[in-house]
């Protein structure tokens, strides 16, 4: 799975960033050791590129199980090391197999709001599941803010990297709440920068 991530990594990170112009900001925030579990808000089936692409870690991304049930899809999904996940029920097997990664030092993309955003909110509410894994991992949670279209040469498809923490006292309705509105404002501050 290593070899074809970092392959398909090599070959189309510069495709991608001369294709869609992503502008990152605090870039440095993304270079945590140790467990570490990347949630970000979700507008776009390519929201992980941003994050993939500016990090020497090897994401390991949950991606519903749709993906894997497609012909078109499955084969990229699974050489790249994705976790598949039901979303109609409490799937522990996938849960299972974050956790075992982050047991072991390794690094998990996540969407906490569980799907993409269509609405004209900014966040749809978040589910528990990166806070959680966190709690029972120890794992720092790095929360990302994307905003903006994703076109040929975007001049505004933009991504904030906010400072890592981590879940205190097994709290994680006060985590998941530090979570989303440390996200909400970062999209906040993205849309000023547009200006």
């Amino acid at each position: 799975m290593r070899f074809w991530y970092k392959t398909f990594k090599i070959i189309l990170k510069p495709f991608y960033k001369l294709y869609y112009n992503p502008k990152i900001y605090n870039k440095e925030n993304l270079e945590v050791e140790g467990p570490v579990i990347y949630a970000a808000n979700h507008i776009h089936l390519m929201d992980q590129c941003n994050i993939i692409i500016n990090t020497k870690r090897v994401i390991i991304y949950m991606a519903k199980k749709e993906y894997f049930d497609s012909i078109k899809t499955r084969w990229f999904f699974k050489m790249v090391g994705c976790i598949p996940v039901d979303r109609s029920i409490h799937d522990k097997n996938a849960t299972n197999k974050a956790l075992e990664i982050l047991k072991n030092g390794g690094a998990i993309g996540i969407f906490p709001e569980g799907t993409r955003n269509k609405t004209k909110e900014k966040l749809l509410p978040f589910k528990f599941g990166a806070v959680s894994l966190a709690n029972k991992s120890n794992a720092t949670i790095v929360p990302i803010a994307i905003s903006g279209t994703y076109k040929f040469r975007s001049k505004d498809l933009k991504i904030k990297v906010g400072e890592p923490f981590k879940v205190k006292n097994n709290n994680l309705e006060e985590a998941n709440n530090h979570l989303y509105k440390t996200i909400l404002k970062m999209l906040n501050e993205l849309n000023v920068y547009k200006k």
